[in-house]
């Protein structure tokens, strides 16, 4: 079971020990290792404005019954804290798919944003978040995820982040009322951000340091990119013709590189 404090924040270290006992009750054998990511494992959590991503391995898909269990769960401890309620998000991925760079084909049951989906596909964000837990995920339940993965190619990752650009973050130019939601302003500018530092530094880093550098690189997002920083939940951005201009501005870099003529 988990150390009591793998965070240093002692509400979220509850919600993880309720998470990693109720998945271990459920999952039971099936359960090759519960793992923590993305912002509170690499410096970058904000308590107003980050969620709690998590992903389950394991060793084989999950059955009705176990679906139905955790769905239920899930429920239960969004309504056992409210603070993080529609802030949880945990993927339950089979052991086999891990050795896919691409999206693996076969969807996997997902909870974000509050709601529990048994059938939900991979994005192009798939390679990234492999190579993200490899490098920084930390085990709430069973072994270390190098493990688990094979050491993954940075340029895996800036192919991944190619095609999530023009896949997921292209198309949203053409749809206002998803960008009108402040929230999806801050998300996309910090993940624009991202992209551009790992296709053009040939690096990962988290949004913090990603945002840095591009600001360091291209000042003349600065202003849009502290504002998507400073962004909590609550808070209206009203940013979205900036965001636009933005995903046109990460396209026309993206497009000038060798990695995209390759892909291309």
């Amino acid at each position: 079971m988990m150390n009591n404090q793998i965070t240093p924040f002692s509400d979220i270290n509850d919600v993880l020990q309720t998470l990693s006992r109720e998945i271990t009750d459920i999952l039971a054998d099936n359960l090759v290792g519960l793992y923590l990511f993305g912002s509170l494992t690499y410096g970058d959590f904000d308590p107003q404005s980050s969620d709690i991503d998590l992903v389950a391995i394991l060793n084989q898909p999950a059955s009705q019954p176990q679906l139905a269990l955790l769905e239920q769960m899930h429920r239960q401890v969004e309504m056992k804290y409210p603070t993080w309620a529609e802030r949880i998000e945990c993927s339950y991925t089979p052991r086999e798919m891990l050795k896919n760079i691409l999206p693996p084909l076969e969807p996997r049951p997902y909870v974000g944003e509050g709601t529990f989906y048994p059938e939900a596909e991979y994005g192009n964000e798939w390679i990234i978040n492999l190579y993200l837990m490899r490098e920084h995920g930390l085990a709430l339940i069973g072994p270390a995820f190098q493990e688990l993965v094979d050491p993954i190619p940075i340029i895996e990752v800036e192919k991944a982040c190619i095609r999530d650009l023009f896949r997921e973050w292209e198309p949203k130019m053409a749809d206002p009322a998803w960008l009108a939601n402040s929230h999806y302003q801050s998300y996309v500018v910090l993940n624009l951000c991202r992209i551009l530092y790992t296709v053009l530094a040939h690096a990962t880093g988290s949004k913090k340091v990603s945002a840095r550098w591009v600001k360091s690189n291209f000042g003349q997002w600065r202003d849009l990119i502290e504002t998507a920083e400073k962004w909590r939940y609550g808070m209206e951005m009203n940013r979205q013709a900036e965001t636009v201009a933005f995903i046109q501005f990460a396209i026309d870099q993206i497009k000038q590189t060798p990695l995209y003529a390759q892909l291309s």
